[in-house]
Parts: C-alpha cells; structure tokens; sequence
C-alpha cells in the first residue's frame, strides 16, 4: 500500500489538474458573449473616410439607458473589422481600477471582464494619453481582435476606430501595433511633461519591438491626443499587445 500512495496522490494532483484546465477553458470560451444591442438605438452611415472594405455602419449607443444602470458606463469603442464593438468603463466610488477586470457592464462577475480605462484618466479623453485595458480571450471576445493588427495586410486596410460618448463622436487613426513590456504606462511616464510626452510619443512612432506595424505617414505633436488599446500576450505574460490611434477628429458638441 505504502508503495502505491505516491501513485495515488499523483493520480488524484493529475486529475484536479485536468478538471481545473477544462473549467478555466470553459469558461474562457463562454465568457464575454454577452449581447448588448438593445443599447444600440439603430445605425447610421459613417463619413466617406471609412474604407468599404469594412463597416460603413455607425451605431448609435443609448448612453441614457446605460447610465442608468450603471454611471461607470461613459463611452463605446467600435473597431471596424473586428469584433471589438464595446461598452467602456472606469470604477466610479467604492471600486478599485482592476474591477472591470472580472466584472461586467453592469457590476456582475464576468471571467472576460469589460474594456475599461484606469481613474489616472479623465473620462472625456482629453490626456495626452489614454489607456484602454482588455482581455485577450480565447473566444476572440473582449481585445481579443488587437491581435489581427500584427498582420501587415489587416493594419494597412484597417486604419481607424471610434469612440463614442454621449456628447459625439470621436475619430482615432491607427498609426502603431507592437507588442510591449508589462509596464503600467500612466505610472511610468510623467504625461505632465510636455517633453516626456514628445520623448514617448516618438517612441511610439518607432517602437523596439519583433512584432510591429507602423503606419508611416503620421507624425505627432505634444498637442495631439493618442489612446491606447492593451491586451494580453498569451505566449508571454510579461508581454502586452498595444493598438494605437491618434485623435485625428472630433465630433462632440460639447
């Protein structure tokens, strides 16, 4: 008996394992499928600048149906030949900023999370920079579709995205897609600094990275706005996939 334990507990640790993967598998694939499309009031077309090649539809969100669910809830990200077609967040009083991180739309438990920005930025977009978090899932759910920018082809037809708030509308040109280190950006960078965010700007437009596209017609000011879009590496966790655009219009009457 004594010589058939360690089988035993080996046995038992590999069966846990197993359970434990096809769980954490299960619910990588059926996490974030929820459908919001009662929020979308109808669509509308988007300007001449959308290429045919995607969506020439835009949607418009019914933020006060939203928000009255949930005040977190303050803009709309679409990506045009992906399906990143999302509610954005940012943990308004009593949450911390990794909340949406497992919890969705509405506050409820979520595996796949929800796309969310950080309290280090304001909501209408305004910071040199803006930081967009999502999770990379299985499903290609969530910021799963950042990835198909790392195909040269994909990144040279698909060259904007939107975002969208009560007040309007907001027109990002996509200009880089790399993989980054795991930093926190807001935190390592002093955006305050006009020369730092020149310094980080340019870095941006030249990043050191294997995997890179670079849209080289843009160039950028300490005057422009740039968000961007972060995912995981699955391959890599000390590894992030950004997606970024510059604010290149801006809709909003407010």
């Amino acid at each position: 008996m004594k010589k058939k334990l360690p089988w035993i507990i080996i046995f038992i640790l590999s069966l846990i394992c197993v359970v434990m993967g096809t769980v954490f598998l299960t619910m990588q694939l059926m996490s974030g499928k929820q459908d919001y499309s009662e929020y979308k009031i109808e669509e509308t077309s988007f300007a001449q600048e959308v290429s045919s090649e995607v969506s020439s539809k835009k949607p418009i969100i019914n933020f006060q149906k939203l928000q009255k669910k949930n005040p977190d809830i303050y803009a709309w990200i679409k990506i045009p030949g992906t399906k990143i077609d999302y509610a954005i967040c940012e943990a308004g009083k009593g949450r911390d900023d990794s909340f949406y991180l497992s919890h969705d739309i509405f506050g409820n438990y979520e595996f796949a999370g929800s796309i969310y920005s950080e309290k280090q930025n304001a909501r209408d977009f305004s910071d040199p920079v803006t930081v967009l978090y999502g999770h990379n899932m299985n499903n290609g759910s969530m910021f799963a579709g950042l990835h198909k920018f790392k195909d040269e082809n994909f990144f040279k037809k698909h060259d904007k995205f939107y975002i969208y708030t009560p007040d309007g509308t907001l027109t990002y040109k996509i200009y880089a897609a790399y993989e980054y280190d795991n930093r926190h950006i807001l935190n390592s960078f002093d955006f305050e600094d006009k020369e730092v965010v020149d310094s980080y700007f340019q870095s941006t437009l030249s990043p050191v990275s294997m995997e890179s596209n670079i849209r080289e017609s843009v160039s950028l000011t300490t005057e422009d706005h740039i968000l961007t879009l972060s995912t995981c590496v699955n391959t890599n966790s000390s590894l992030r996939y950004l997606v970024q655009g510059v604010l290149i219009k801006d809709e909003r009457t407010k």
